[in-house]
């Protein structure tokens, strides 16, 4: 496990080799769940980048010297890190470049454009890459095309397919893979997020190895609704009409953010589609599940018998595609709406 970091000890040996060859890339994007720790690996990274009491290919940051403590603290002089303000749609172009009144005189670029100040690296973290806009993307071409000497730039996102093609083809991908479900559990319980163990471990059987989905998924709100929407699933016959009020309503009570809204939803997709899922290997005479709320809805859709294995899996496939539109970021109604009309549609 490097420097605490669980699940990514493959990146971190990636990064170490490349240092040590003298081979290091200049521009990064980190793609992976959100939630798994591209982030927290990303900063570490750069301290460790930055260390002035030891080499940067030992990747082994001290913590101790002002560089390490600075880097920890966010205040280093050679590392900026960017993020999106809360209630922007994009991340601003000012963040790049500066305001209108200090056009390229100030913001990342310029920044980036600079000596280090401390004779090491210049280091740059954009979190929430997928919100960078063509305005963004285009202000960072000339650094990503003339990466400034023993300069690096990490963006991080969920996909390479979010960011925009001339950003997606002047970065390596390095791809991070969702966390173990018991790394998740026990991570939950030894950050003090989650006290009970078996909590925990419900969190993160649906968490898709994420830390961020597992604590989205602690509002017992979900949970209540997705008894709902599993007890509507395992009906004879799905009432299309009703189900996506209900979908519909209760994805717009998680607020005005588009984002809140698009998590919720995604958050129901993923229920509706692990209920099939166990479905699906019921019929195939595979053991109860430890979800006893979930193996009563599945025992129901069982005795009802109006669900072949064939429609299941279609249904099944039904809410992978309404995933992937989410991540798309279609519009939710019409999505809703399209969704659980399929859904009902799909007959034996």
């Amino acid at each position: 496990m490097w420097h605490g970091i669980e699940g990514h000890d493959d990146v971190a040996e990636r990064f170490r080799r490349a240092l040590a060859r003298g081979r290091l890339a200049s521009s990064f994007l980190f793609a992976g769940p959100a939630g798994v720790g591209k982030r927290t690996f990303a900063l570490k990274l750069a301290q460790a980048m930055l260390c002035r009491s030891k080499p940067e290919e030992a990747l082994d940051p001290c913590g101790t010297c002002p560089s390490c403590a600075q880097a920890a603290a966010g205040t280093h002089a050679d590392l900026d890190v960017i993020v999106k303000p809360e209630g922007k749609s994009f991340i601003p172009l000012e963040l790049f470049i500066g305001d209108a009144d200090h056009r390229r005189r100030e913001g990342l670029c310029h920044n980036m454009s600079l000596k280090p100040s401390m004779g090491g690296r210049k280091i740059a973290v954009i979190d929430d890459a997928d919100y960078l806009n063509a305005e963004g993307a285009n202000a960072l071409l000339k650094t990503l095309e003339e990466p400034p000497p023993r300069s690096v730039l990490i963006l991080i996102g969920t996909t390479a397919a979010k960011q925009l093609p001339t950003i997606r083809s002047r970065c390596q991908l390095v791809r991070f893979r969702p966390l173990p479900t018991d790394v998740v559990a026990r991570l939950l319980v030894s950050k003090s997020l989650v006290t009970d163990t078996d909590r925990a471990r419900r969190l993160a059987q649906y968490s898709e190895g994420s830390i961020q989905r597992a604590l989205e998924l602690a509002d017992p709100e979900l949970w209540t609704f997705r008894n709902s929407l599993c007890e509507r699933l395992s009906d004879s016959a799905i009432d299309g009409v009703r189900l996506a009020r209900a979908v519909a309503a209760f994805v717009d009570e998680a607020g005005k953010e588009a984002s809140a809204r698009r998590a919720r939803l995604q958050q129901v997709v993923a229920f509706a589609a692990e209920f099939h899922r166990r479905l699906l290997r019921a019929q195939c005479g595979a053991a109860s599940s430890e979800d006893p709320e979930l193996e009563n809805h599945v025992n129901r859709a069982l005795r009802n018998g109006q669900h072949s294995p064939r429609s299941v899996a279609a249904r099944l496939d039904r809410c992978l595609d309404a995933a992937a539109q989410i991540d798309r970021n279609a519009n939710q109604a019409t999505l809703i709406e399209c969704w659980v009309d399929d859904l009902a549609g799909i007959r034996d």
